[in-house]
C-alpha cells in the first residue's frame, strides 16, 4: 500500500480543483476595478479607504483604457462560473510610469487580488504562477511589482522570485528575473 507522504499537498490540490483560470476580456473591466479596490493594502486595524481612491489618476492608470498592447490578465472562477480573482499585468514606460515600474520591457502586476471570502485558498498563488508563465511565454524576461513590506503579500511574491529593488513612497519596487525553464 502506497502511503501519502504529503497529505498538506493534496488536501491544496483539491481545494484549487473546483477554480479555474480564464483570460479576461474587456467586458471584465468592472470585475476588474472591484479587484483593484481589493488589492490595496490596508493594515490590520485601519479602515479601509472610500471606493473613489481608485480613481486617483496614480491608481486609475492600472486599469485606464484595459485592453491595449501588452496587457494581460486573468480571472479565476468558481465551480459555477463566477469570477472570484483576477490578476493583470500592463506595460508602462518613461512618460507613464507607476508604482513598481522598472523600465518599459518590464511587465508590471498592476493588481492581483481575490474576493474576502475566497481568501486562503490559494487562488493568489495559482493566479502569480499562471501569469509568471504567461508573461515569461510572451518573451519577457522579468515582471515587477509594488508591495507594502508589511502585506502578507510580499512573502507570496519573495516566493516566486520577486526582490526588492527599491522604495516607492512606503513600499518597495520589486522585481523577478523569469527564467525559461522553470
Amino acid at each position: 500500500m502506497e502511503v501519502d507522504r504529503n497529505p498538506i499537498k493534496r488536501k491544496e490540490e483539491t481545494r484549487l480543483t473546483q477554480y479555474k483560470l480564464r483570460q479576461a476580456i474587456k467586458e471584465d473591466h468592472d470585475f476588474l476595478r472591484e479587484m483593484l479596490y481589493e488589492a490595496i493594502y490596508v493594515p490590520e486595524g485601519k479602515a479601509r479607504p472610500s471606493k473613489d481612491i481608485i480613481d486617483r489618476p496614480e491608481i486609475a492608470k492600472y486599469l485606464s483604457g484595459w485592453g491595449r498592447a501588452g496587457d494581460i490578465a486573468f480571472i479565476a472562477i468558481d465551480e459555477d462560473e463566477n469570477p472570484v480573482g483576477a490578476v493583470w499585468t500592463r506595460l508602462f514606460d518613461e512618460t507613464n510610469q507607476t508604482y513598481g515600474y522598472i523600465n518599459a520591457n518590464t511587465p508590471v502586476l498592476s493588481g492581483m487580488a481575490v474576493l474576502p471570502d475566497d481568501r486562503g485558498k490559494g487562488i493568489g498563488t495559482l493566479l502569480l504562477s499562471e501569469m509568471i508563465n504567461e508573461v515569461k511565454k510572451q518573451g519577457y524576461s522579468s515582471m515587477s511589482l509594488s508591495v507594502d513590506p508589511d502585506n502578507d503579500a510580499r512573502r507570496l511574491y519573495e516566493k516566486y522570485g520577486f526582490e526588492k529593488v527599491g522604495i516607492n513612497g512606503t513600499s518597495w519596487d520589486m522585481v523577478a528575473t523569469l527564467r525559461e525553464n522553470e
